[in-house]
C-alpha cells in the first residue's frame, strides 16, 4: 500500500481533531462541588456575572492557593478561580479580593472581626466517624491550624474538633492540616 502525503496529511488532522474532541468531552478529574472560591466572593451568580476572569487574584495569592477551571470543566466555569482546600487553605491575606478589578472578590479587612464578617467560602464539617480525636487518640492539627481557633472551632475531650456553624469561614486550613487520609474534616462551600 502506498502512503500519500494526503493521507498522512489527512491522518494527523483526523487524529488532532479526535484529540481535541477527548480532552473537551472528558469527565474533569475536579470534583466541582467541593472547590471553594477565593474570600470575599459574591453570590456565585453574581460571581459568574462580575468575574472578568483576568487571573489577576491567583497571580497575586502569596499562598498560590488559587487555581482556575478549564474549558473542560464547563465554558461557564472557565478560568474563574477556586481553592481546592486539600491542596492548600487561604490564609484569609485579602490580597486576591484587594486585587480584583471587578468586585467579584470584596475586599475585607485582615482581621478576625474582619473574616467573621467579610468572608463566607464555606463551612467545615468533621466526619466523627474517621476523625482520630474522636477515637480517643489525641490530634488536634485542624484546631492548630484554625486562624478563628476558639471560636469558628472549638475542642473537646481529646481535642475533638467542635465546628461553630455561625462562625467558621470555610478556609479550608482545617481540611489542609488534617492528619487523616481521606480528610477527617473537609469543608463544604456556600454557594448562595
Amino acid at each position: 500500500m502506498k502512503v500519500s502525503r494526503r493521507h498522512v496529511i489527512g491522518a494527523s488532522i483526523a487524529g488532532g481533531i479526535s484529540a481535541i474532541g477527548a480532552y473537551f468531552s472528558g469527565a474533569s478529574k475536579i470534583h466541582n462541588d467541593r472547590l471553594l472560591r477565593p474570600p470575599g466572593a459574591l453570590a456565585e451568580d453574581d460571581f459568574f456575572n462580575k468575574c472578568a476572569r483576568c487571573f489577576k487574584c491567583g497571580n497575586a495569592c502569596p499562598n498560590d492557593c488559587i487555581e482556575f477551571f478549564e474549558i473542560k470543566d464547563g465554558i461557564d466555569r472557565a478560568f474563574t478561580p477556586y481553592i481546592k482546600a486539600r491542596s492548600r487553605g487561604c490564609i484569609l491575606c485579602g490580597v486576591c479580593a484587594d486585587v480584583c478589578p471587578t468586585g467579584a472578590l470584596k475586599p475585607f479587612i485582615n482581621t478576625r472581626e474582619g473574616w467573621k464578617e467579610g468572608v463566607a467560602m464555606g463551612i467545615a464539617r468533621v466526619n466523627k466517624s474517621m476523625c482520630y480525636s474522636y477515637h480517643g487518640r489525641t490530634c488536634g492539627a485542624c484546631y492548630q491550624a484554625c486562624p478563628l481557633s476558639g471560636e469558628a472551632m472549638k475542642i473537646g475531650v481529646f481535642e475533638t474538633p467542635i465546628v461553630q456553624n455561625d462562625v467558621c469561614v470555610g478556609c479550608g486550613l482545617c481540611e489542609q492540616a488534617c492528619l487523616h487520609l481521606p480528610q477527617a474534616i473537609s469543608v463544604i462551600p456556600k454557594r448562595g
